[in-house]
């Protein structure tokens, strides 16, 4: 993101009219008045002007002011030195030159350009700093710039404060993704919507096209209607997280780039030999790294391009003979492909990881394993570990998991399973994830109604294909 004083480039480099310059302050003695005789900049130094509140359509040239700074006039040979000493009371915006030009264009002077909110007179030097000035025969007394500053110095947040209505909340922050950025406004924000997203393209090299979500995530295909506030409607993102390569069209799937983290912890505790089940795999942000790591994995989404795009990326990591993709319902994947599996795999001693990561749904399809299995003496050993994620605005989140997900179960978890704080998705609103291994009395059970228990949904016809037969 640009800093609040963008690039500012050499006297010598560029034409007068374009690059920050230094006017001479009225003044009856000197061009260069002793701050200490002046009265000095206050805390809106770095305010935008107050004509542009109320924008809507982007006007850069509006955004042109003049500030003040303070500087001192320091000998070429000791240059280095004095800097190294003032490292904290030097201007340390990104894009703004702490040296510059001496005003007579001396070539044994320099002028060294201070942090007017940090330096106000020659007292503001801290004592270290006040002494190496001396050692180097740097006079303490300041002199005064004016310094023209426009539209490509500020950071976005100061540009939307100044347009947006004074008091109301300030939208800077996007999630990036490749080459978009994800945006939710709010209702006050949205008739500067495309003077927003032209400040966000502006401030943010790379992103090319800002969109804002329209409406809440669909809980089927987990996706959500967007619109482009600004640049260009391309849609097909590419992204790199914990080492590995995903494609997708953003406008078609979900992608999160704050489950980063996450997914890497529970990927962590898949070792090389295991066999992993993603029920809600997305585009594979669990499936992909899991099968890297060497495990075995069937990964199913209900959405079709999630599917598609699923193959894809597995193929772009090269563990298409490591992924088995699937195209079903939650319910049927659970009914179909896990429970002819599971059996085996229990038998082999192999450790199985199920993963469910739909929040919104995951804990109501936690029912799906009631009597899944038919076996006269229930097995104790190599049962599945499930992860399962869900949202809580309860006021003991960590509880209300454990009680939807036993009673989705039929079966307390109380004291059998963790419960591990995701993120705060809204104010008082968090996502968790609660993992227990399954409990034979679930996983073995008789329904009351075997029929309705083993029974499949109906459900669209199935896809099951392994990530290179697309």
């Amino acid at each position: 993101m640009l800093s609040i004083f963008g690039r500012i480039l050499s006297i010598r480099a560029r034409h007068k009219a374009n690059i920050p310059h230094f006017q001479k302050l009225s003044c009856a003695t000197s061009p260069f008045t002793n701050l200490a005789q002046t009265p000095f900049m206050d805390a809106k130094l770095y305010k935008a002007p107050p004509q542009v509140r109320g924008m809507t359509s982007l006007d850069k040239d509006a955004f042109a002011q003049t500030i003040t700074v303070p500087a001192l006039r320091v000998p070429t040979r000791f240059l280095n030195k004095v800097m190294k000493s003032l490292k904290n009371a030097t201007i340390q915006r990104p894009g703004v030159p702490r040296v510059v030009q001496d005003k007579e264009e001396s070539s044994d002077f320099r002028l060294v350009l201070l942090d007017p909110h940090r330096v106000t007179s020659g007292a503001s030097f801290r004592e270290d700093e006040a002494e190496a000035l001396r050692s180097f025969d740097v006079s303490q007394d300041l002199q005064q710039f004016d310094l023209k500053l426009t539209y490509d110095n500020l950071k976005s947040e100061e540009v939307l404060e100044a347009v947006l209505p004074q008091g109301q909340d300030v939208t800077s922050a996007f999630s990036r993704i490749g080459h978009i950025a994800h945006m939710n406004l709010r209702d006050h924000q949205l008739p500067y919507k495309n003077l927003i997203g032209k400040v966000i393209m502006d401030k943010n090299p790379g992103v090319t096209c800002v969109v804002n979500k329209t409406n809440i995530i669909d809980s089927a295909y987990r996706n959500f209607k967007m619109e482009v506030m600004a640049g260009e409607e391309n849609m097909i993102a590419k992204v790199k997280e914990n080492g590995s390569t995903y494609e997708f069209d953003f406008s078609c799937v979900y992608w999160n780039p704050r489950l980063s983290t996450e997914h890497q912890r529970v990927v962590n505790l898949v070792k090389r030999g295991d066999t992993v089940f993603d029920v809600f795999a997305g585009v594979g942000p669990f499936a992909i790294p899991a099968a890297r790591s060497g495990a075995t994995v069937y990964a199913n989404d209900l959405n079709p391009e999630s599917y598609k795009w699923l193959q894809h990326n597995s193929k772009v990591n090269k563990v298409e003979g490591k992924v088995k993709s699937f195209n079903l319902d939650g319910r049927a994947f659970v009914r179909g492909p896990f429970k002819r599996e599971l059996p085996a795999l229990m038998k082999e001693n192999s450790r199985v990881h199920v993963v469910m990561n739909l929040p919104a749904l995951a804990l109501d399809f936690l029912d799906s394993f009631r009597g899944l299995l038919h076996q006269e003496t229930p097995c104790d050993e190599n049962l599945p570990t499930v992860h399962c994620y869900g949202f809580s605005k309860d006021d003991n989140p960590e509880r209300d998991m454990v009680e939807r997900a036993s009673l989705a179960l039929g079966f307390t978890l109380e004291d059998r399973c963790s419960v591990h704080f995701v993120r705060n998705v809204a104010p008082n609103k968090d996502m968790l994830c609660v993992s227990f291994t399954l409990p034979k009395e679930v996983l073995f059970s008789q329904c009351e109604d075997q029929k309705e228990c083993s029974e499949e949904p109906a459900s669209k016809r199935q896809k099951c294909e392994t990530a290179d037969s697309s």
